[in-house]
């Protein structure tokens, strides 16, 4: 008996820890509409121990290579210019490629299929899902909330300020779960 609660213990222990912690990791998600405020698809942020994954679906986009951003303002309208710029607290350059930067707000490009359809998965070490005010990295969920933007054009990482990415084709304001 004493060596089945020893083996209990021992499974509970093994198995509790990692359940228990995605228990406690923050989410949140945001519902992508293009300019015609049509939904177009959705955005998944998970916090994980080393940063966010971020879960992009969405269709009836153009097809190719498009820039896409985590915006400080939590809002689409009008025109989806209310999101504001980059998160981008240090104020350092925009570019994956720039020597300085990149700003918290910056992503690989978006790659949209033929038919309109995307599926993409992204890691980012330079935001979290939750914080405090002031926190590094800077929390989706602060004060005035984010937003991911899509763009018309892909990002060049490197060009000031938006690495040419051109106007913004799809937004989503991401909100808790």
């Amino acid at each position: 008996m004493k060596a089945l609660l020893i083996a209990a213990t021992v499974l509970a222990l093994t198995v509790s820890p990692p359940a228990a912690f995605a228990r406690k990791m923050a989410t949140a998600s945001a519902e992508i509409v293009n300019v015609a405020g049509d939904v177009v698809g959705k955005a998944v942020f998970e916090q994980t121990p080393t940063g966010v994954l971020i879960f992009v679906e969405a269709r009836d986009l153009p097809p190719g290579p498009h820039g896409i951003h985590l915006h400080a303002v939590g809002s689409c309208t009008p025109d989806f210019k209310a999101a504001a710029g980059h998160i981008n607290p240090d104020e350092v350059a925009h570019g994956l490629r720039h020597p300085d930067g990149p700003d918290n707000g910056d992503l690989p490009n978006l790659y949209v299929a033929a038919d309109g359809t995307v599926q993409a998965e992204f890691f980012t070490t330079r935001v979290s899902v939750r914080g405090r005010a002031g926190q590094n990295p800077p929390a989706l969920l602060d004060e005035n909330g984010s937003a991911i933007i899509i763009h018309d054009m892909p990002d060049d990482h490197m060009s000031q300020p938006i690495g040419g990415a051109g106007g913004r084709i799809g937004c989503g304001v991401v909100k808790r779960p």
